[in-house]
């Protein structure tokens, strides 16, 4: 299936090109903006991107453990309640989806990092 040329220009347009390069796997921090009230700040989400799907509509789930429960989060790439992404840390897999990560807990839950290049 294709795309327009026209949407496919107008996607372009509105496309963000601040965030990082990250893949399924990855540790990231992303900066979301929270409005109570009248206020907006800044929420850190940190976890595991378990899934990423790309193009005009694209996203990305985050995955984190907090009190032990497991809490994901969908992202779309092009919204505006995403401030900023950051990448913490790489581990090497071998999938795109990382959905098998659901039903794995502790020491089976990690996977292997992968050694940067200083």
């Amino acid at each position: 299936m294709s795309i327009h040329p026209i949407m496919q220009k107008l996607a372009a347009k509105f496309e963000r090109t601040d965030l990082p390069a990250f893949a399924p796997g990855d540790t990231v921090r992303v900066q979301v903006k929270i409005k109570e009230g009248e206020k907006e700040r800044l929420q850190a989400f940190e976890g595991m991107v378990i899934a990423s799907r790309k193009g005009p509509q694209g996203t990305f789930t985050v995955r984190k453990m907090s009190f032990g429960q497991g809490v994901e989060r969908i992202f779309p790439y092009n919204s505006k309640v995403v401030d900023k992404v950051e990448k913490i840390r790489s581990y090497e897999v071998r999938r795109a989806k990382l959905f098998y990560l659901r039903g794995l807990r502790g020491k089976a839950a990690r996977l292997r990092e992968v050694a940067r290049a200083v």
